[in-house]
């Protein structure tokens, strides 16, 4: 946080003990120029005992500062830190005075100018903590209070926040009061934007983004409002709780570091969901995943939020399973839980296979501040912890489950709640034993394993399933035969419930007849786990994995041979094998999706020896060729992107540049989209088939943001030292956006390149040390996530990150972010080493 003092659990708890926050009253001026803005907060608040204490404060300028009408000697400000000493009990006003920093890299008030067409957009991001950024505040989730919030704008300008916003006079705007809410998800968005409005509820609903993709979010929004009035009827169903604001926007903002951010009333997502060109299946099917997650929010948050982050899987995890679960019911995006199996799920699993991991849960003195607080933001929070939610539904029943939901709702409203408190709400609903369920789920680390073998019985077979782990599971086991008249078809013969005990290490049931030929553990994917084969279920699937009737069993299959492919237990070639045997026939879009990533991006770039890498890009561009020749139009556009990153040597990329040229997309469906034309010049530009005046006429085609960052990437990816020393220039020397910088991060590493980029890597550690600590957790991310020299899979590679650790000058986040991928690397030359890379 740029050397500011993080804010620790013990500061936190002394402070919700002394003071009692009852309203804020924010007053910002965003007509001071490009650089500043006007910020004026009065906090009206108690002192529950006399006390020392302090507010938090990161100002360009502090112009004044008055406690109950006295000035307080602005010198006395430490950091971030805003000194109330000899604080009585009682109530009192603090006054705030301030020019504050607009933002390039998200967090705070984030500053943006469209190259489109010359409109500036501001938006607030102030999670985790980076109200500090915007306005004064007692920045911590357990004291929530109410606010009014007043807006001074150019006059053209629109502005949006957590309530109704009111326009009183030119150029300025109040918004309504709020109930209670915490700091972090006031929220502040400003500028021209172009609006689709409409009620449903007897609410305001409204879509919003720039001005320049007002076509596309005018052609989106029927969809969009459509399904966000679903989603918003859904769960007013299942909650007895109502809704609790009084309006719902939804605002596509540039430039945005997550996903999404559940702001009361004033939802923010990237406007990359506001898609430009053709979306597939699974991108369309990810965006309603967004949305529900986003609404989810609104009471799993907004109206209870956690104490202290050590929750924070108490606002994501509960989002994540509602949003995969209210998206599966929906009618027009049947297969929610196959695609988070497909391309999700394993977000959590890998983590929580890495130095880094974490229980969902983690004790409160593990989460000692702010600072550690932002690292544990990851895939167990979310992945993992909504794949355990999905387990406690299956395990206590839904209907048991909302209503302890319904009662923690009712007991906490517009307050603050722990785990302690859920799992009352939750045990007082059932019958089950939920404080036990929750230790072994919620505060442990790793990944259970299932094995099942078989063996005769009297009448039949016995199904025995080894269980490595200490977490009880209800699955479903499937049996599945060959086909009598096809023995590469694969027929359900039953499925079967087992309950395995936490402390079992062999589960045993009995079952008539004859084995089959495919036992499949945790069939319908309803336990977070990893599960193995024997020799004849392997051999079943070796032969006939893609006629698995069931698309959730598929997903489940091939979840696990890529576990075994990361395990060293299975060859990276023999999974491309399965790759080119059972995918052309794929009909769902979320397994094709999510086995061609795995594929091409992590079997092909790093498990596999180099001198193997053409014959598996040849291969992945002919399973992407037989996909389009099955015709599944789900598949398309895929199969097409598939063709052209696997695209390698001079007739591959003389191709590409046939359809460049020709404006003809690679899946024979017409002219490419523009996103599709900026994927073949990428790939184009690392093949050295294209360089820097084909970048610059594109650009000129396509100037907006995402033309931008196309041009950005692309440049970076030219096999040319110039363009190469550039691109590290840009990324670590200057101060780009996020998603500029990120852009170019993304394009400089290639695996084609390694004689170019070798003196690149000894500088890679350094150079990231040093731009984390100058510009703060944003760029640090996008540079260990995005900017990682990933193909980069030698000993030499690993011992340079392993001494790089032992910097005392990394950031905490940076420090597990380099340890994550350490992680991966070391993984991967394992893999190459058992397999003979």
């Amino acid at each position: 946080m740029k050397g500011m003092p993080a804010l620790n659990r013990a500061e936190a708890e002394t402070r919700a003990r002394d003071l009692a926050v009852a309203h804020y009253a924010v007053d910002l001026d965003l007509t001071q120029g490009e650089e500043h803005f006007g910020s004026t907060t009065v906090i009206r608040f108690t002192a529950l005992r006399d006390c020392d204490s302090f507010a938090e404060i990161e100002p360009a300028a502090l112009h004044r500062a008055l406690l109950d009408g006295v000035p307080i000697d602005t010198a006395l400000v430490d950091g971030d830190r805003l000194p109330l000493p000899g604080l009585t009990q009682g109530p009192h006003e603090l006054r705030v005075e301030a020019d504050m920093g607009y933002s390039r890299t998200g967090e705070g008030m984030h500053r943006f100018t469209d190259p489109a067409d010359g409109e500036t957009y501001l938006y607030t991001q102030m999670f985790l903590a980076d109200v500090r950024r915007v306005f004064a505040a007692f920045d911590q989730p357990d004291l929530k209070a109410r606010f009014d919030v007043a807006v001074t704008a150019p006059e053209h300008w629109t502005v949006l926040g957590n309530g109704v916003a009111t326009r009183t006079a030119p150029g300025r705007w109040q918004m309504a009061t709020t109930p209670p809410l915490p700091t972090y998800v006031v929220a502040v968005a400003a500028g021209p934007y172009h609006a689709v409005r409409a009620e449903h509820a007897g609410l305001p609903f409204a879509l919003h983004a720039r001005r320049s993709l007002a076509p596309h979010l005018d052609r989106a929004a029927p969809d969009l409002l459509a399904f966000t009035f679903r989603c918003f009827d859904r769960y007013r169903e299942m909650f007895a709780e109502p809704y609790p604001f009084d309006s719902y926007d939804q605002v596509f903002v540039p430039e945005f570091n997550f996903g999404a951010m559940e702001n009361p009333g004033l939802v923010v997502l990237r406007d990359e969901y506001v898609h430009r060109s053709d979306a597939t299946p699974t991108e369309l099917r990810n965006r309603a995943v967004v949305i529900a997650h986003e609404m989810a929010h609104m009471w799993f948050g907004d109206l209870v939020t956690l104490r202290w982050w050590d929750d924070i899987w108490l606002n994501e995890s509960f989002a994540e399973y509602m949003g995969y679960q209210v998206v599966s019911e929906d009618p027009e995006f049947a297969g929610a839980w196959t695609d988070y199996g497909a391309n999700r799920k394993y977000r959590g699993s890998d983590s929580d296979q890495r130095p880094s991991t974490h229980p969902v849960a983690p004790l409160p003195e593990d989460v000692p501040d702010t600072a550690s607080a932002l690292t544990n933001i990851d895939g167990i929070s979310y992945a993992k912890g909504g794949s355990a939610l999905r387990q406690l539904v299956t395990w206590m029943g839904r209907e048991d489950f909302l209503t302890g939901l319904d009662a923690h709702f009712a007991r906490h409203r517009f307050g603050n709640a722990r785990l302690a408190d859920l799992i009352d709400s939750l045990a007082a609903a059932t019958e089950r034993d939920v404080p036990a369920w929750a230790q072994a789920w919620l505060r442990t680390t790793g990944v259970d394993t299932l094995t099942p073998s078989a063996s005769p019985a009297p009448g039949g077979w016995r199904l025995e399933i080894g269980h490595s782990g200490e977490r009880p599971h209800r699955i479903d086991v499937g049996l599945y035969d060959r086909a009598a008249d096809d023995p590469a078809r694969l027929v359900l013969r039953e499925r079967a419930t087992v309950d395995i005990t936490a402390t079992s290490a062999v589960e045993r049931r009995t079952f008539d007849g004859a084995r089959p030929d495919l036992v499949l553990l945790n069939d319908g994917d309803l336990s977070f786990v990893k599960v193995r084969f024997d020799d004849r279920s392997w051999e079943a699937l070796r032969d006939a994995l893609g006629s698995i009737p069931d698309p959730l069993a598929r997903s489940v299959a091939w979840n696990a041979a890529r576990d075994l492919v990361r395990d060293a237990r299975l060859a990276p070639a023999d999974y491309l094998d399965l790759v080119a045997r059972h995918l052309p026939a794929e009909s769902d879009p979320s397994i094709v999706h999510g086995v061609l990533t795995f594929a091409r991006v992590t079997v092909a770039d790093r498990y596999l020896d180099p001198r193997a890498r053409p014959g598996a890009l040849a291969g992945l561009a002919a399973t992407a060729r037989a996909l389009l020749a099955e015709g599944h139009a789900g598949n398309r556009l895929t199969a097409t992107r598939a063709l052209v990153v696997s695209a390698l040597g001079d007739e591959d990329a003389a191709e590409l540049r046939a359809w460049y040229d020709k404006d003809a997309s690679p899946g024979g469906d017409g002219a490419p989209d523009q996103e599709l034309r900026w994927l073949l010049l990428g790939r184009l530009a690392v093949l050295g088939a294209a360089g820097p005046a084909d970048i610059d006429a594109e650009l000129a085609r396509d100037p907006g943001a995402a033309g931008h960052e196309a041009a950005a990437r692309c440049r970076a990816a030219l096999p040319d030292a110039d363009a190469k020393a550039a691109a590290w220039q840009a990324i670590f020397h200057e101060s780009r956006s996020n998603h500029l910088l990120g852009a170019a991060a993304e394009g400089f590493w290639q695996p084609e390149q390694r004689d170019l980029l070798a003196d690149y890597l000894p500088r890679y550690y350094p150079d990231a040390i040093t731009v984390a600590a100058r510009r703060g957790p944003a760029v640090s991310d996008a540079v260990a996530r995005r900017g990682f020299p990933v193909a980069e899979v030698t000993p030499q590679a690993l011992a340079l990150g392993r001494a790089a650790l032992e910097d005392p000058a990394l950031t905490p986040a940076l420090r597990r972010s380099f340890a994550d991928q350490l992680d991966d690397l070391a993984r991967a030359l394992r893999v190459r080493q058992v397999f003979g890379g």
